[in-house]
């Protein structure tokens, strides 16, 4: 289950849709490729900010929750085959979970 908020996912994820509407919009009137390219990247920014809202809910939510039931070895999985993505992309950070792992070995 998704613990994001959803109002501001959803929120940005409208005005991501209203973006790439208007981006087409420039394609069609043959519009100056450097406005069409910041637009998409603005549209970028915006996408990265959901993906982010929501992996950072997955970690203080999901995860913290397998840690404390005493079964993280899917979530530390996921998380693992995710690293790359998660820190390149999203610009988040693993680490933040420390303080999980460490809270609930030290049990």
């Amino acid at each position: 289950m998704m613990q994001a908020d959803k109002e501001k996912v959803s929120a940005l994820l409208k005005t991501a849709r209203g973006q790439i509407d208007g981006i087409l919009k420039m394609i069609e009137q043959d519009r100056y490729c450097l406005d069409i390219y910041h637009q998409i990247t603005a549209t970028q920014c915006v996408l990265k900010k959901a993906n982010k809202e929501i992996m950072t809910a997955h970690m203080y939510h999901c995860v913290k929750e397998a840690f404390e039931h005493g079964d993280p070895e899917e979530k530390i999985q996921e998380l693992l085959a995710n690293e790359g993505i998660i820190r390149n992309r999203l610009k988040v950070e693993i680490l933040p979970l420390a303080p999980i792992i460490v809270t609930r070995t030290s049990r």
